[in-house]
């Protein structure tokens, strides 16, 4: 077993390998306004491209491929569940030209994550990122191999944040990212990228019928699942039946009820006879705090789902209009999704 899977197993994806420092690109005079973006997308494409690599199925031309990204020096990486769906082995193809094999070691549906390691070692990785800070209108970079076309980069800005979609395997994912950089068939898996050349999202899915709609699984997500998915290969997590998004929460109501934060979540839907609707939560209630622990974004409500005990009560705290309500909930296991 390599240190690095004992120390996603023993410590968690809080301290993941550090690559190296990364020359930071010169600022540019206002004479070079205009190649400023220049500069910034060729930084993230040298710094990032030789991480990301082509993933394609030994099933040869009847299976499908997608890209991933490399996030430690010996082979584990990251991708979409869907490109590996119902696969324990996959062709890896690296920045170099070479192809190896890869173990599916752990695929999430509900999420549309997986890892899988490459039979290598000594490789190029890419650093993650804070999705959290992310602000609509930021610069960012997709990479990946659309259509087998590898290292194909593509720029755009943040569209939107908290979106929630329906991935390809079927399930909902809350908190998702809306992009305009242009993805394609292939460009699955592959990372999402700052102009600090972070990974902040997985690309995962776009709407084939608009221009410029593609989206992207946040990386806080991933870091909250990665040693789960390590360890047991599926994540255990804890279910409410609901879909949410984050907002911000009224300074009145801040004031009012004394609160320590700013942000809330907010319940867009509530499954019939779920946890959620047999506690009493409704659409449009905000989210406060589950099991004591606050929840300012959709991020911390998925990370304590997977960390609070399945079938044993737990506190929430929510807003309701210009009301502080306690309710107690029984997160049961997710449902086992269908392979």
């Amino acid at each position: 077993m390599s240190r690095f899977w004992q120390h996603f197993i023993s410590n968690g994806a809080g301290e993941l390998p550090v690559p190296p420092p990364q020359p930071t690109p010169p600022t540019p005079t206002e004479g070079e306004a205009l190649d400023a973006f220049s500069r910034v997308v060729v930084h993230v494409a040298e710094t990032l491209s030789p991480a990301v690599v082509n993933l394609r199925s030994e099933r040869g031309r009847n299976g499908g491929s997608g890209s991933g990204v490399l996030f430690t020096p010996d082979g584990f990486l990251l991708t979409n569940h869907h490109v590996v769906q119902g696969q324990r082995r996959v062709r890896v193809r690296l920045a170099d030209g070479r192809e190896v094999s890869g173990d599916v070691v752990g695929a999430d549906p509900w999420t549309d994550l997986a890892v899988v390691q490459a039979g290598s070692s000594g490789l190029p990785f890419a650093g993650f990122g804070d999705s959290a800070t992310l602000r609509v209108g930021q610069l960012v970079v997709a990479i990946g191999s659309p259509f087998g076309f590898e290292s194909t980069v593509t720029a755009g800005v943040v569209s939107a944040l908290s979106r929630t979609l329906r991935s390809i395997t079927g399930h909902l994912v809350d908190n998702v990212i809306q992009t305009d950089a242009a993805l394609n068939p292939g460009n699955s898996g592959g990372p999402l990228v700052d102009s600090r050349a972070n990974v902040i999202g997985i690309n995962t899915a776009v709407i084939r019928s608009a221009q410029g709609i593609c989206f992207a699984i946040p990386i806080n997500m991933a870091k909250h699942i990665l040693p789960q998915l390590l360890k047991h290969g599926r994540v255990v997590r804890g279910y409410l039946g609901i879909h949410a998004r984050n907002v911000p929460i009224p300074q009145a109501m801040v004031r009012l009820h004394n609160l320590p934060q700013t942000t809330g979540v907010e319940v867009l839907a509530v499954e019939s006879d779920s946890p959620a609707d047999q506690a009493g939560i409704l659409e449009e209630d905000v989210l406060l705090t589950l099991g004591e622990q606050p929840t300012t974004t959709v991020d911390d409500l998925h990370k304590l789902l997977t960390q609070l005990p399945i079938d044993v009560p737990a506190s929430v705290s929510i807003l309701r209009g210009e009301r502080r309500l306690e309710r107690m909930v029984l997160p049961t296991e997710y449902p086992v999704p269908i392979p």
